[in-house]
């Protein structure tokens, strides 16, 4: 059985600490501490940090609503 995963990578315009303390702020709203468990809560999706503001996403078939939910709410990011 193959499966195509899709890849994102991104860079942050401010380190992923800083992002992370945002996501803890407003568990409530987001129901996670962190942007990696917000990712990686969709179905076969995975947020990996590779350096301090940067990071790969790979989605199985998720990565239009990620892509979608990182334009609209997360401002402080640029994707590539």
């Amino acid at each position: 059985m193959e499966k195509n995963y899709e890849t994102l990578r991104i860079i942050f315009n401010k380190p992923l600490a800083e992002i992370d303390k945002e996501f803890d702020e407003e568990k409530e709203m987001f129901g996670v501490e962190s942007l990696k468990e917000f990712i990686d809560g969709y179905e076969s999706s995975r947020f990996t940090q590779i350096s301090e503001t940067e990071a790969i996403i790979t989605s199985e078939y998720n990565m239009n609503h990620i892509v979608d939910w990182i334009e609209r709410f997360a401002e402080d990011m640029v994707y590539s």
